[in-house]
């Protein structure tokens, strides 16, 4: 029976544990680089004993950023910082992985320390938002412009390229985001896809973008690599997203090529009431796993050894994702390890933490 430190082999990637550091935004970059605080960041959890370390959501293009702030693959020379964090984490032990995004039509807001309100272009914002239709995201929000035939090509395209410029960089996972609310949840679910073509309207056309990116960049990302997608299980609204859809699509994902879908929920409007608890997004995991066949990551809450320990033993998924577990306690493995009373060491510059 596996365990939270039992190494775990996806394709010909073998992560020395089932830890994962989750893609968290840092709203540290300019223009798109990463810079000293992403090396130093990323690397402290590799040090500190995670199996995978992931980047934040890096945009696919430079209308796709949450916020001005956010990390940016859309040009080639994003590729030589994101390198040499690249070769930290994998130099410290961890296998590094980059979440490829677009916001859509959340894009162009400020971080949450300066409020997270959207921007226009005279605070370092941008227009126009583009989405799956031409429906805001909330009253506050500007119209987004519902992407052409032509524009949803271009999206594709952007995603394909980032995974390229990943492959360079050294990246050995790709996840591509399709949960929190952005562009391609924003095609998913039928709250904010109201489009009367190929890509709106029936489950299969709702799917498609995110089936055409997936399959896009499968086709650039070495057979050996493995490919992970994050879904919102649900919207937790009636008559949206839900977990049968998410279940259905992950079927569909795993005959393209996707190794594990990342679950997490919510995101797609705003004010829902969502039953916020210790491991609340793990059933939608633990589902998936089991009726799609296909590996699994928990996230939401999940902050204690035990809990994360008992996640994998139970076969609830393969992989757990900390997100402000690991900002608090960049070192959360290692402590993990000693309290569930596994034989791992601190890195030996560290021993005399034993003592």
């Amino acid at each position: 029976m596996a365990h939270l430190f039992e190494p775990f082999k996806i394709r010909e990637v073998v992560f020395r544990n089932r830890i994962a550091v989750s893609p968290m935004c840092q709203y540290s970059s300019t223009n798109g680089y990463a810079n000293d605080w992403h090396v130093i960041h990323l690397a402290s959890r590799a040090v500190g004993g995670a199996g995978i370390v992931f980047t934040e959501a890096a945009a696919v293009e430079p209308r796709g950023r949450i916020s001005p702030q956010d990390l940016g693959i859309w040009s080639d020379s994003h590729i030589e910082t994101l390198a040499k964090t690249v070769a930290l984490i994998h130099n410290f032990g961890a296998v590094a992985g980059i979440q490829l995004a677009h916001a859509g039509r959340k894009a162009s807001t400020a971080k949450p320390s300066k409020g997270g309100k959207v921007l226009d272009e005279s605070q370092e914002g941008w227009r126009p938002l583009v989405s799956s239709s031409a429906i805001a995201f909330s009253q506050d929000s500007p119209v987004p412009e519902a992407l052409s035939l032509e524009g949803i090509q271009e999206i594709i395209d952007a995603f394909t390229q980032a995974a390229k410029r990943s492959l360079q960089a050294g990246f050995k996972v790709v996840e591509i985001h399709a949960a929190h609310g952005y562009l391609l949840h924003q095609f998913l679910s039928p709250l904010s896809n109201h489009r009367q073509d190929d890509y709106g309207g029936s489950f299969e056309n709702r799917t498609r973008l995110l089936r055409e990116v997936v399959q896009a960049v499968r086709e650039v990302w070495p057979q050996t690599h493995p490919l992970w997608v994050r879904i919102s299980a649900t919207d937790w609204v009636d008559n949206g997203w839900d977990i049968e859809q998410s279940i259905a699509l992950s079927d569909k994902l795993k005959s393209l090529g996707v190794d594990l879908i990342d679950n997490s929920s919510g995101g797609i409007i705003p004010g829902v009431n969502i039953p916020i608890k210790p491991g609340y997004q793990t059933q939608f995991a633990e589902r998936i796993r089991r009726e799609a066949n296909i590996h699994t990551g928990a996230v939401g809450l999940i902050t204690s050894p035990e809990q994360a320990d008992e996640i994998i033993r139970t076969e609830v998924a393969d992989i757990v994702l900390l997100g402000r577990e690991l900002l608090r306690n960049p070192y959360w493995p290692h402590l993990a390890a000693k309290q569930l009373g596994h034989d791992k060491r601190w890195p030996v510059q560290y021993d005399r933490a034993w003592l």
